[in-house]
């Protein structure tokens, strides 16, 4: 279908048309009123003024007579803006006055004459009638007759210049609806078109395409963002589901090959009871560990999804600190790490306790088991901090550090360095504490400790705070 169809069937098209009829309707009438108004005050003035003059002229005649009466008109006859005089014989014959001819019939003497007649000036053409008067008639002696008059001529030059200005006005506002309807009706289709052909490419699977934004902040780019910010979270799960598929298939494929291995090497031979016990045993505590990573995922996608049981709950940070201090002591000085405790504060945030603690007890176990090198013992510290606004939980290490480069790669889900491969671990800690943090619009920061690693938890503080 053509642009101009297009327009047509648009809804702001359309809107648009009707208004424009109804402010055409409205100002037509307003037109017309304003100016039958005008007009019927412009005439009653002149009929008021007409009356005046009669009366003024009867009483000259009555004061001075014929005399005086000519004198009078011959005087204001050569005024600016005088009146239509006129003086006949009995016989029609013009006598004096400022009038070349009338139409035939209209000396009949009466009162004030309403209705309006035609009259030709001194130099117009001969039988043309050319200009409108209202006018009376008064009887003199002899059987002469005077006609009064007002010419109508500034009456009928305002009604023109209004009908004109109204015609001009109205062609003017047709011209510019239908540009204003051209040029923004146009753009308007287009951004529609653009948009249906990004969201064309989403159906299609490219969800890395965005709908336009012009920048100019009208209802089309709002719209635009919102579903931007919104393409971009299914972008980001599902980049997060492919990723989390893949690492399934590689990183859990070892631990199961690992499984069925032990059991076929069990089964095979002659194996005494405490073999198979054994075998079991390891075989469990492999499972264990696979439990424990698909809980770790399950979670993961549950705070992801914002789908977490719990509610946000204001409450003490230093609790969860102190705590995880506490447990995981004994678990330091097995390990042959020194787990310190730093500075503590009260501080209440809105969290979920069993969240963040999960998170803390993850970072605090990776720093010991990472954290170390053969020159030095691993020291690993826990402590709070106030910064930009934000209360930290702070867990840092003196071990080997992570590359910057690195950095944005560890909090994906089972990413490992190279040097952590050989330990265990399933390499979800910091996804979870990172899935953690987004829930509670927090922040996981990685930075150098010169040597080792600090890991941040940024919290927000209450609106209250």
């Amino acid at each position: 279908m053509t642009l101009p169809g297009n327009l047509i069937r648009t809804t702001a098209t359309r809107l648009s048309a009707l208004y424009i009829l109804l402010f055409s309707i409205v100002a037509a009438g307003l037109a017309i009123y304003m100016t039958n108004l005008s007009i019927s005050m412009l005439t009653s003035q002149t009929q008021q003024a007409l009356q005046e003059e009669v009366a003024g002229i009867e009483a000259l005649y009555q004061r001075g007579g014929i005399t005086l009466l000519m004198r009078t008109i011959d005087r204001r006859t050569r005024q600016p803006g005088a009146f239509l005089y006129l003086v006949t014989d009995p016989a029609g014959r013009i006598l004096a006055g400022n009038v070349g001819s009338i139409e035939p019939g209209l000396l009949v003497p009466g009162d004030f004459a309403g209705e309006a007649f035609r009259y030709s000036r001194y130099g117009d053409n001969e039988g043309r009638h050319l200009h409108k008067a209202v006018g009376a008639v008064i009887n003199l002696p002899n059987g002469m007759k005077l006609l009064v008059g007002r010419d109508l001529g500034e009456p009928e030059q305002f009604m023109a210049v209004i009908r004109k200005a109204l015609i001009t006005a109205f062609v003017a506002m047709v011209i510019g609806a239908f540009l204003i309807w051209f040029f923004i009706g146009r753009r308007a289709l287009h951004r529609i078109d653009s948009i249906s052909r990004a969201s064309q490419r989403l159906m299609g699977g490219d969800l890395s395409g965005r709908l336009p934004v012009s920048g100019s902040g009208d209802e089309f780019d709002r719209l635009s963002k919102n579903l931007n910010i919104m393409l971009e979270r299914i972008e980001e799960l599902n980049t997060g589901f492919r990723q989390v598929s893949d690492n399934i298939a590689h990183d859990l494929k070892t631990p199961l090959t690992r499984l069925r291995n032990r059991a076929e090497e069990t089964l095979a031979g002659n194996r005494q009871v405490d073999d198979y016990r054994s075998a079991l045993e390891d075989i469990i505590a492999e499972s264990d560990q696979l439990i424990r990573t698909f809980n770790a995922i399950l979670m993961i996608s549950r705070i992801e999804a914002s789908q977490s049981i719990e509610h946000l709950k204001l409450m003490s940070m230093r609790p969860i600190v102190e705590d995880a201090i506490e447990l995981y002591e004994p678990v330091a000085e097995e390990a042959g790490a020194i787990l310190l405790a730093g500075k503590t504060f009260d501080a209440d945030v809105r969290l979920n306790r069993e969240l963040v603690a999960q998170s803390i007890f993850n970072l605090v176990d990776n720093a010991i088991k990472y954290g170390g090198n053969q020159e030095r013992q691993s020291e690993v510290c826990l402590a709070m901090e106030r910064r930009e606004g934000r209360i930290c939980i702070v867990v840092s290490d003196n071990g080997s550090g992570i590359p910057e480069r690195m950095k944005d790669k560890v909090t994906e889900r089972f990413f490992r360095l190279e040097k952590s491969r050989t330990r265990p671990g399933s390499g979800i800690g910091l996804s979870l504490a990172k899935a953690v943090m987004k829930f509670h619009s927090g922040e996981l920061v990685l930075e150098d400790a010169n040597p080792g690693l600090r890991v941040i938890l940024a919290f927000p503080v209450p609106a209250a705070q």
